[in-house]
């Protein structure tokens, strides 16, 4: 099957500076890809390419496997969502999400049955005579998107379309463009820095760092087993150690943290050997709590320490620890069972984890 979106050896100069170097990904149909990173990082550049309003410095944009590097924006099968949404204030809803019909001079009446179609597919059939201003944020979110789709073009590009949302409406937004998007069946090819929008809506997430992608997979492929320490310390929450491999046995690792802690952990296939430098991440959620040390005795990492912060925050809530033995502040995730809902600062507490919930990796520019 022909992806509908292929960029190969995509590459951007501005002037010295690179700014998307030598990345390629194709992006089946129908499916939502993701391309997450820091500010700065290049995802936006990658969008401008692929709607055409950058040329790229090499490389080859191919959707349904053509290219259309001479094909100017207005005539390539991609349509964009902008954060700010860009539209027309002095339109009512059905003339905004009709506009790229007339200007394709459409008959009204087939306007006016498209637009009609796609006010329905969205879940807001009786706005169209509505003036934007009278609209919720979500309800623009969705005729933004409307006004794309009714175009119906192969790929629809989002350039973080939920950043100028309060934080309800964008955990509510998550839900509705996943639900929009298998509505319409149409490629969406999404960029954010906010890593929750990512992991929620997407069948495949590209990593970005510096201009090149880190990793590419699944949601559960990014968190549980990232490939490097950018992506491990980027996506989700982490405890995180420097320090060097002790011994090395079977993929299984013994580190002496910087603090002097000795931790076992897995090698996860990575060539880890004795006297490597080594950097450790472990998610707060994989560390388990105890008021006894002997409750833990099935973990091969454990430490005791006193709790120096509650982070509450309902079903999510944490605290740090810190150690006995030195070193930084844990965090852990509480348990949801409230067992340990009377914890305060002060309190004496036990952790511990399986060695096989670290990822480790080399440690670069290390010594």
């Amino acid at each position: 099957m022909t992806p509908d979106l292929e960029c190969d050896a995509l590459t951007k100069r501005f002037g010295a500076a690179l700014a998307v170097d030598d990345v390629s990904f194709s992006v089946p149909p129908g499916s939502f890809f993701s391309i997450l990173g820091p500010s700065g990082c290049g995802k936006t550049t990658i969008m401008r390419m692929i709607a055409g309003f950058l040329a790229p410095s090499g490389g080859d944009i191919r959707i349904k496997g053509r290219s259309v590097l001479d094909v100017p924006p207005n005539k390539r099968p991609v349509n964009m969502v902008f954060q700010h949404l860009a539209l027309f204030p002095m339109m009512n809803i059905a003339d905004n999400i009709g506009y790229g019909l007339r200007r394709k001079g459409l008959p009204r009446a087939e306007i006016t049955r498209k637009v009609g179609e796609v006010l329905e597919r969205i879940g807001l059939p009786d706005i169209a005579t509505r003036k934007v201003e009278e609209l919720s944020g979500g309800q623009k979110q969705r005729v933004a998107i409307a006004r794309c789709m009714v175009l119906e073009p192969d790929v629809l590009l989002l350039d973080e379309p939920l950043g100028a949302l309060d934080l309800k409406l964008r955990e509510h937004m998550k839900i509705e463009l996943k639900a929009l998007q298998a509505a319409f069946d149409t490629t969406f090819v999404y960029i954010t820095h906010d890593q929750s929008e990512a992991l929620v809506m997407s069948d495949q997430i590209a990593v970005m760092n510096a201009g090149r992608f880190e990793q590419v997979g699944t949601a559960q492929e990014l968190y549980y087993r990232p490939e490097t320490a950018f992506v491990a310390g980027f996506v989700g929450d982490s405890n995180r150690w420097s320090g060097r491999v002790e011994t090395a046995s079977g993929g299984t690792l013994g580190l002496r943290t910087e603090g002097g802690l000795l931790m076992q952990a897995t090698a996860h296939g990575r060539p880890l050997a004795t006297g490597d430098r080594a950097e450790i991440y472990v998610r707060p959620e994989a560390i388990r709590l105890a008021r006894q040390d002997a409750d833990l005795a099935q973990f091969d990492n454990r430490l005791s320490g006193r709790v120096t912060s509650l982070l509450f925050n309902g079903a999510a809530s944490r605290i740090l620890v810190q150690s006995d033995q030195g070193g930084p502040e844990i965090e852990v995730t509480l348990p949801q069972s409230g067992e340990f809902a009377d914890l305060g600062r002060g309190d004496a507490v036990h952790i511990g984890w399986s060695g096989a919930q670290s990822n480790c990796f080399a440690r670069t520019g290390a010594a």
